[in-house]
């Protein structure tokens, strides 16, 4: 009977956390289509694998070639990084804002989405 109890407490257990996983997911993905609607690119494109990196690069102005080097282990990291600084810049705001976004960026896309930010243009092409 204890062991039945557990199960069925493991199996909610992991249900809520399926959950809370999935409300990110949705979460996330709502705010890059606002974001990128906000700089003039479609909505729709947040969802559709590998697409949503090209657009990503258009709007932060950085060549779409980049996108290979997302596949290199160590350089894909930094490239992502300098990726969310430019998508921050791109929107008004700080280099800090851009490390949010690469750490904690199912918090920090639907700010950039929903907030008062505007696009300001590619930044890449402004520096």
């Amino acid at each position: 009977m204890d062991q039945e109890l557990a199960n069925g407490a493991a199996a909610g257990g992991m249900g809520i956390i399926m959950l809370v996983y999935l409300a990110i997911i949705l979460l996330t993905i709502i705010g890059m289509w606002k974001t990128f609607s906000k700089a003039g690119q479609p909505g729709w494109a947040a969802i559709i694998p590998i697409y949503n990196i090209i657009v990503w690069l258009q709007i932060c102005g950085r060549p779409i070639w980049w996108i290979i080097l997302l596949l290199i282990p160590i350089v894909s990291l930094v490239i992502f990084i300098i990726i969310c600084i430019d998508l921050a810049k791109s929107f008004g705001k700080g280099a800090g804002f851009g490390i949010g976004i690469f750490l904690l960026g199912f918090i920090f896309i639907p700010i950039l989405g929903f907030g008062s930010a505007s696009y300001t243009g590619p930044a890449a092409a402004q520096s």
